[in-house]
């Protein structure tokens, strides 16, 4: 499922807006500083955030700097204060809505549907040179590990590391003696039934999660890749 991040500290608020994002089929995740709200963004790689500007620790402003330096994801500022120029400096600084207390949930909902009807979905986002972002999926190759919804997938070594290869070039087809040579090196001695036999594994691990935004294709008579599904 996706997820809606909620960074404010009012308690009140945060349940009414998870309430609401429940009902439109997300899941609501919750930070009450600026320092949660960064970790919980790279943590659960939600699909917008709903951000407070007065909030303890950091301020909204500085984290949705510090968001948009690393991400395209949709954020919407709340406040109770409602100048023309705190308007500006948050368009200024990546922001991609403005909500002023008091609001109506109904409205909120509405101005995030309008938000990632027109958005891009983020294809690709590497955000090191470890660490590749795909949609809803995060592969991290200094621990070695694949993340898919916020949830850590049980693969191999060669499964997080074709999950790399066939990642870092979206709807790129890779033949199966590219992936061997890639995964095994030249020296083995194997033919293309190991790949497609490590394919079907690692597709039968992934497919545990919901995945909509991409899969591992098979290109009949070549080999495979990893594709961005189109709306």
């Amino acid at each position: 499922m996706e997820k809606i991040l909620i960074a404010d500290d009012n308690e009140d608020i945060i349940d009414i807006l998870s309430n609401y994002i429940q009902k439109e089929g997300y899941e609501p995740v919750v930070a009450k500083d600026g320092k949660q709200a960064i970790a919980e963004f790279e943590k659960e790689n939600p699909v917008a955030i709903l951000l407070d500007i007065m909030m303890p620790e950091i301020d909204g402003y500085e984290v949705c700097r510090i968001i948009r330096a690393k991400s395209n994801i949709p954020i919407l500022l709340v406040t109770a204060r409602g100048e023309d120029f705190e308007r500006v400096m948050g368009l200024d600084i990546g922001a991609d809505d403005y909500i002023v207390k008091p609001f109506s949930p109904n409205e909120v909902m509405a101005r995030i549907r309008a938000v990632l009807r027109r958005t891009p979905k983020q294809i690709t986002t590497v955000q090191s040179d470890k660490v590749l972002q795909i949609c809803n999926l995060v592969v991290n190759m200094e621990e070695y590990t694949a993340i898919i919804n916020g949830k850590k997938i049980p693969l191999t070594k060669k499964e997080i590391e074709t999950m790399w290869i066939l990642g870092q070039n979206p709807n790129k087809v890779f033949t199966r003696d590219n992936l061997l040579d890639s995964l095994w090196g030249f020296d083995y001695f194997g033919d293309s039934r190991t790949v497609d036999s490590h394919i079907k594994r690692l597709r039968a691990k992934i497919d545990k999660e919901e995945h909509p935004d991409w899969k591992i294709k098979t290109i009949w008579g070549v080999g495979y890749k990893f594709e961005i599904v189109e709306e």
